[in-house]
C-alpha cells in the first residue's frame, strides 16, 4: 500500500499539486470487533468468504487472481481455487478485527505514517445479520471513535 501512496503523492508533484502524504486519500477496511483477533477471524472468517465469492466475479476484491476467479465459477473446482482467507487479509491489513485496543493500534500506525490522512472508511462484509451488524457498528462507535476525536478532519476537498 505504501507505494501506491507514494505514487500518488508523485502524480500530484508532477501536475504541480504537491501533497502530503495521505491528503486527498480516504483508506477503507472491512472490519469485525471481537475479544481478540483470534476470536475476530473465527467469527469473521465465514462472512469475508461470501464477501470475496459475490465481489470477486467483479474484480472487486484485489487479492483474487483472473485464475482464481474463473475456478470459482464452476462448483465442481471452486475447491481446488486456493482462495485468500481472511487471516491473510487480516495479517496484510486490510480487515481490522480484534479487540478495540487492537484496531485502534492499527489506525494510529497509519496515522503516524500518513499525516496528512484524515478520512478511513469502515464497512462489515456482506451477510452480517443485521442484529450483529448494529452491535458491530455500535461497538466501533462506542469503543474505537473515541480515540479519533481530537483528530482534525480537512475541510471538503475541491477540485483546483
Amino acid at each position: 500500500m505504501h507505494k501506491v501512496v507514494i505514487s500518488w503523492q508523485e502524480a500530484h508533484a508532477k501536475m504541480g499539486k504537491p501533497i502530503d502524504l495521505g491528503e486527498r486519500l480516504c483508506f477503507g477496511f472491512h472490519f469485525y470487533m471481537a475479544g481478540s483477533r483470534a476470536e475476530g477471524i473465527r467469527r469473521a472468517a465465514k462472512y469475508y468468504e461470501e464477501n470475496m465469492k459475490m465481489f470477486g466475479e467483479l474484480r472487486l476484491v484485489r487479492a483474487l487472481s483472473d485464475e482464481q476467479i474463473e475456478i470459482m465459477r464452476d462448483p465442481a473446482r471452486a475447491p481446488t481455487a486456493k482462495l485468500p482467507r481472511i487471516e491473510d487479509a487480516v495479517n496484510a491489513g486490510g480487515f481490522l478485527t480484534g479487540s478495540a485496543g487492537e484496531i485502534i493500534d492499527h489506525l494510529k500506525s497509519l496515522e503516524a505514517k500518513y499525516p496528512a490522512l484524515d478520512r478511513v472508511s469502515v464497512s462489515l462484509s456482506v451477510g452480517v445479520p443485521k442484529t450483529e451488524a448494529l452491535e458491530q457498528l455500535q461497538r466501533f462507535s462506542e469503543e474505537v471513535m473515541p480515540a479519533f476525536q481530537t483528530a482534525k478532519v480537512a475541510g471538503p476537498v475541491l477540485a483546483k
